[in-house]
């Protein structure tokens, strides 16, 4: 298992869209791994495998923060979070109703957040590493996050919803925040941006 290098806003790779994976090899489920091991390392809730530099429909969600987020919403003071990733292979929102919006962030905008609207109760199918079909529905934080992820199998970021403006401050402020990276030798965000 291995970090893998996060590519950032400006970067023309991120504008691609991924395609559907046919087959769950052991190819697959190492780079699930291998997102896995990114998207800790990161401290991130949602990592897609565009955002990685590889052009298939694969996204990985930390369950066990969102359910952290769901105790927490209400009125509970449950432990810290357990990190419970989960594969989503090839991922499709079937129906969406209701709108909410939240400071969104995004490992390829590291040091920026804004605002978007998205819906707050989905439901979705994927294939799950086994290669079993699951259909579920989420709804707040969760529905917030799959979407911000399908977004990226689609050539999406967060940062193309809101105004050209925002977006010229959001990627110069990406740039800073990896310039900064360089000169503080941060060997955890050097093995993620660097």
């Amino acid at each position: 298992m291995a970090i893998l290098k996060i590519k950032t806003a400006g970067n023309p790779f991120l504008k691609k869209k991924g395609v559907e994976v046919s087959k769950i090899t052991k190819d697959i489920i190492s780079l699930t791994e291998d997102m896995i091991d990114t998207m800790k390392a990161a401290g991130g809730l949602g990592l897609a495998a565009v955002q990685v530099g590889i052009l298939l429909r694969i996204i990985i969600i930390d369950f066990g923060y969102l359910e952290y987020d769901k105790a927490v919403e209400k009125g509970e003071t449950p432990k810290e979070p357990e990190f419970k990733p989960v594969v989503l292979i090839n991922p499709v929102i079937k129906s969406d109703e209701g709108k909410t919006s939240i400071m969104e962030g995004c490992l390829s905008v590291p040091g920026y957040r804004a605002e978007v609207e998205r819906a707050s109760k989905i439901t979705y199918m994927y294939t799950d590493i086994n290669g079993k079909t699951v259909n579920a529905e989420e709804e707040g934080l969760g529905a917030i996050a799959i979407q911000h992820e399908i977004d990226h199998l689609n050539g999406i970021l967060f940062i193309d919803r809101i105004s050209n403006l925002k977006r010229n401050i959001a990627i110069k402020k990406t740039k800073k925040h990896l310039e900064s990276i360089k000169e503080d030798g941060d060997k955890v965000e050097s093995a993620l941006y660097g």
